[in-house]
């Protein structure tokens, strides 16, 4: 099987992303597995290669057709949309702006079946706002481009997986979104995955909503009994080995500790505490249900130390590992 095409978005230029580019990039056994593709700006990458002390060439690609894929060698699509001046560690709309096209332009390259799955250097919300696209992030951005309507999103850790039903809304909102079907279709996404990535039946544990997922009534209004309950039954009824509502203070102890191979967290701050307590450096964040696979870094742009060379190019380095290991099977995670 030929080594895959991945496009590594630049992100926020500001932030670390260009250093953990170049970092991850330097390692030999990235061009043994897949063919990275930079979208960003040549410029920047080669900014960042003085910062962190690399020998690598950064060059210009007009496309993967073009382009060689040689250890020593970063190509990059070059957008050309960042000034030499631009600041490091510093909120920029220009850069919130660049960060979403060179997402755009990685849809494009993938819906033209140039590429094999996207791998997404960290944006910064605030100066995508500023840019003028309102997106809560990522995921949003890629369920928007690519027109799929409803898409999940999945933290990866060496020790701990978890897929989440409701992710950038705000508490209260999330609780009066979760309602069985999307419970149902979430659990569905993630088994699927895992079925896809080898695990032929995969064990899931589901968070229950209050604490102690409602203790039988006592804590909160009925939603464990209304919301989640009828979703693990119907699945249950399928055969898929999930359990719950079972209480999230407990659930992600036994999933690390490989009670269960998939957590299924109900709001942002639930699953996403976990995560990045047990591995925040070498977290993968998975974007379920694209017609393409979207992996990246599960950190953001990091500005207090942006152009330091301290950034830690481990979760890149994961994220593009899970890339290689998710793209051959894109069409049926899609």
């Amino acid at each position: 099987m030929s080594q895959p095409i991945i496009a590594i978005t630049m992100g926020d230029a500001a932030g670390v992303g260009p250093e953990i580019i170049i970092k991850a990039l330097a390692h030999r056994e990235v061009y043994e597995r897949c063919k990275p593709l930079i979208i960003g700006d040549v410029s920047r990458l080669r900014q960042a290669g003085e910062i962190v002390g690399s020998s690598l060439k950064v060059r210009s690609a007009s496309g993967p057709k073009e382009t060689a894929f040689e250890y020593g060698s970063v190509d990059c699509v070059d957008l050309g949309l960042i000034p030499d001046n631009l600041p490091w560690g510093k909120l920029s709309p220009l850069a919130g702006d660049a960060a979403f096209r060179y997402i755009e332009r990685a849809v494009a390259l993938a819906s033209a079946n140039e590429l094999d799955a996207i791998c997404t250097a960290p944006l910064n919300k605030e100066a995508l706002h500023a840019g003028g696209h309102p997106f809560p992030g990522h995921t949003e951005i890629l369920a928007a481009l690519t027109h799929t309507p409803e898409v999940s999103m999945m933290l990866m850790t060496p020790k701990l997986r978890v897929i989440h039903v409701t992710t950038h809304i705000g508490l209260i909102d999330a609780i009066a979104r979760i309602e069985p079907g999307l419970v149902e279709r979430t659990i569905l996404r993630g088994h699927e995955a895992l079925v896809r990535s080898g695990i032929a039946s995969p064990r899931i544990g589901v968070c229950g909503i209050n604490p102690h997922a409602g203790e039988n009534g006592l804590f909160g209004h009925g939603e464990e009994e209304q919301k989640i309950e009828p979703a693990v039954q119907t699945l249950q009824a399928r055969g898929i080995r999930v359990e719950g509502p079972l209480p999230a203070d407990t659930l992600f102890f036994r999933a690390q500790r490989g009670d269960f191979d998939l957590v299924v967290a109900m709001y942002h701050d639930q699953g996403h505490g976990p995560v990045k307590v047990l591995g925040i450096e070498e977290g993968v964040n998975v974007t379920v249900g694209l017609p393409v696979i979207r992996t990246s870094v599960d950190h953001g742009t990091a500005f207090d130390i942006a152009g330091t060379g301290r950034a830690d190019e481990r979760s890149m380095l994961e994220a593009l590992n899970q890339a290689i290991l998710l793209a051959p099977q894109h069409a049926a995670l899609a």
